[in-house]
Parts: structure tokens; C-alpha cells; sequence
């Protein structure tokens, strides 16, 4: 133990003081120095232990462990050099210095091997990039499992109708037959038959009304013919200016050389009507229906735009439903859009609303240029 002691801190040698002259501000110089550089490594290693502690997820942890040791190391060397100042410790001083070497080297060699992979590992901007696709993707199955909720919600409804319209539509034809039957044997004078007059007007109407519902259940007959749309809409014309009101103008831009669409013609006409009143109520004075149609190819666009209130999204979500309705009680049956939704939906083509609240509300119809399938298969 005595040879190991003259070994680490020989006597026999003077400290670094001498070196210096023993002038204070000298060794003041060297000693605070060191001792700040000294500090200041023995915080490093400090703060990469409690960061790997925090974060195990982290890759090559032994090579950060290593430089933590490294750097432990080179701040000891420091310390030391404060001590043989005053004491010859050169033995300890050597064997610290060569344990910092041992880490260094290994490190230095280490380092190399690993550096391919660190340059590989993603930077900061690379991951932003990532984390912004991975949001813009969630967004995106946000909104299709939104629409494929929608779409299965509609499905349920449109079978609900369905049913119900064609057991409600063979109570009628049971009425309207009995109705009718009564009228025939009832003389022209009596009192009785303006009731019952009155009750096969009644059914007529609740007859369109199950027509309404088969239509959006998609399970009503349509005759498909290949049509104009520009002699469909100005056909109607009229009617569109007469049930928009003198208040609003009603605007048609509709090329007469556009293809034409395999559609119901009746079925079309009711869909256009029911988009203008839907716009009218919707519109102050003055304002504008606007109703167009362009060729893109596969289809035909038809679009019914107006300068009204507009819907927010929550009544956007729910505007072809059956009998939603956002106007006041007796102003409306909430079939209109719904009606026009399942026309399109059963020739085979496509309707699109885009509304915002004090934008107006536009409309797209896309009408399939060609039949998709039979009409028996349509019906269905």
C-alpha cells in the first residue's frame, strides 16, 4: 500500500504550483478554470442519465452511456489538475487520464460503425412530415366512416320507407277503390258526394305522397329514356318562375348541344322543382336561382345553386332525410330533397350539396349519360 501511495502521489516531486511561481493569480486562473470546465462536465452526464432514465424508448443507449462516461471522465482530469497544484498526485492524474483515453478510443471507434444508422434514423422536419400525413389520413377515414354512416343510416330509412309506403299504398288502393265504388252509386244530387269526392282527392294525394317514398326508397318504376336536359328545363320554365314568385329571379344556362341523359322525365322535372322551391324558401327578395348544366364527360352535371341563407353542417348532414325539415310546421312534408336524393341515387347517378351558413346552398345532380344497368335492376 505504501508503494501504491509513492506511486499515485509522489513525494518526492514537487506540485504544478512550483511550475507557476506560487503567484496567486496564476493559480487563481488555473483553479477557477478548471473548476468551471469541470463542473460543467460532470452536468452533461448528469442530464443524459435523467434523459435516458425518462425516455427508454430510445435508441443505442449504450453508445450514450459510453460519451456520458467519456465526458464524466474528461471533467475528473480537471478536478485533478486543481489538486496537483498543491499535491504531486501525477500517478492518480495518469491513471484517470488514461481511463478518459480507454473511452475515448472506444468511443472515437464505436462511433463510426453506428454513424450510418443515425443519419438514418428520421430528423425532426421528417417526422413533422410523417405526423402531418398521419392527421391528413385520419381526417380523411374520419370522413369516410362519416359518410359510410351516412350512407348505412339512409340504406336503413330507405327500407323503413319502403315498407312502409307499399303496405300504406295497398290500404290506399283498398280506400280509393271503395271511394270510387260509393261514388258511381251515389246520385249527382246527393249531399254526400262532395264528401266523398272530397276523400278520393285526399287519396290521390296520399297516392303521390307513397310515390314520394317509394322514390327515395328506390323501389318505385321508372320509365328511363334518354333525354335532353336543356328541353326538360326549359319545358318547365314556367313553372320554375311561377313557384320561385315575382321576388327572386330564376336564371337558366344550359347548352342545347349537351348529350343526353338516360332519365325519367317526370322524375327529373319534380327533382328541379323541388331544388327551385327548396332555393326560393331559402332566399330573401332579390335573390338569385341559378340553374346550369355541363357535359364532364361520363355525366352530366346538373346544378341548382341560390344566393340564400345556407345550411350549417349539422343540417347539411341531415337534408335528404325524410320529413327533416327546417321550416316551420305546415310548410313543408321534409320530402323534397330526400325525393331527389333516391331519384338520383336509382338511375345510377350521384347528388352533392355544398352549403354554408350566408353562402347559399348549390345543388349537383349527376346524370349518368348511359343506362348502368336494366331498369327491372334499377327498380328493384
Amino acid at each position: 500500500m505504501n508503494e501504491l501511495r509513492r506511486w499515485l502521489i509522489e513525494t518526492g516531486m514537487p506540485p504544478h504550483g512550483y511550475c507557476l511561481l506560487w503567484q496567486p493569480d496564476l493559480l487563481a486562473l488555473h483553479v477557477i478554470s478548471d473548476l468551471v470546465i469541470g463542473l460543467a462536465y460532470f452536468s452533461i452526464p448528469v442530464a443524459l442519465a435523467v434523459y435516458l432514465v425518462r425516455r427508454k424508448d430510445m435508441q443505442f443507449t449504450w453508445m450514450i452511456w459510453l460519451f456520458a462516461a467519456f465526458i464524466l471522465a474528461c471533467g475528473t482530469t480537471h478536478f485533478l489538475s486543481i489538486l496537483v497544484l498543491w499535491v504531486p498526485a501525477y500517478g492518480l492524474e495518469g491513471v484517470v487520464k488514461a481511463f478518459t483515453a480507454i473511452v475515448s478510443i472506444g468511443t472515437a471507434i464505436l462511433i463510426w460503425p453506428l454513424l450510418p444508422k443515425l443519419l438514418a434514423l428520421p430528423s425532426p422536419a421528417q417526422l413533422q412530415r410523417l405526423n402531418d400525413q398521419l392527421l391528413k389520413e385520419a381526417e380523411e377515414r374520419a370522413a369516410v366512416e362519416s359518410q359510410l354512416r351516412q350512407a348505412q343510416k339512409m340504406e336503413a330509412l330507405g327500407q323503413l320507407t319502403g315498407g312502409i309506403a307499399h303496405d300504406f299504398n295497398n290500404l290506399l288502393m283498398i280506400v280509393s277503390g271503395n271511394v270510387e265504388r260509393a261514388l258511381r252509386n251515389a246520385p249527382q244530387t246527393a249531399p254526400e258526394r262532395r264528401n266523398l269526392e272530397n276523400a278520393l282527392t285526399a287519396t290521390t294525394r296520399a297516392g303521390e305522397l307513397t310515390g314520394q317514398l317509394l322514390t327515395f326508397a328506390r323501389k318505385g318504376t321508372l320509365m328511363l329514356v334518354a333525354q335532353n336536359v336543356q328541353s326538360i328545363v326549359r319545358g318547365i320554365h314556367d313553372l320554375l318562375v311561377r313557384a320561385a314568385g315575382e321576388r327572386i329571379a330564376v336564371d337558366v344556362a344550359i347548352a342545347h348541344d349537351l348529350p343526353p341523359v338516360v332519365v325519367d322525365r317526370n322524375q327529373l322535372e319534380n327533382a328541379v322543382l323541388n331544388l327551385v322551391i327548396n332555393a326560393r324558401d331559402a332566399t330573401p327578395d332579390d335573390g338569385v336561382i341559378r340553374i346550369e348544366a355541363e357535359d364532364t364527360g361520363r355525366e352530366i352535371r346538373l346544378t341548382v345553386s341560390d344566393t340564400g341563407s345556407g345550411m350549417d353542417a349539422q343540417t347539411l348532414q341531415r337534408a335528404t332525410e325524410p320529413f327533416f325539415t327546417t321550416k316551420p310546421v305546415g310548410s313543408g312534408s321534409g320530402l323534397g330533397l330526400s325525393q331527389v336524393y333516391g331519384f338520383v341515387e336509382q338511375i345510377g347517378g350521384r347528388m352533392e350539396i355544398v352549403s354554408e351558413p350566408g353562402t347559399g346552398t348549390v345543388v349537383t345532380l349527376y346524370l349518368p349519360k348511359e343506362a348502368v344497368r336494366d331498369v327491372a335492376d334499377i327498380a328493384g
